[in-house]
């Protein structure tokens, strides 16, 4: 969630109504702080398995 308002130019507001949350406080504490570096380290991880791919 934390890329939607980072690069996709959603307002919080926005991604809390996606996610289903009644306010944003919830979205605010948990995603924006905790989901980003999970996504990082899925994102490398997936352009190292695609790396790997292209190389073959």
């Amino acid at each position: 969630m934390s890329l939607l308002s980072d690069d996709g130019g959603l307002s919080i507001d926005e991604i809390a109504k996606l996610c289903g949350h009644a306010s944003t406080t919830v979205t605010e504490t948990v995603y924006r702080h905790q989901i980003r570096p999970v996504i990082q380290t899925g994102a490398l991880a997936m352009d190292r398995i695609f790396d790997d791919i292209a190389d073959v």
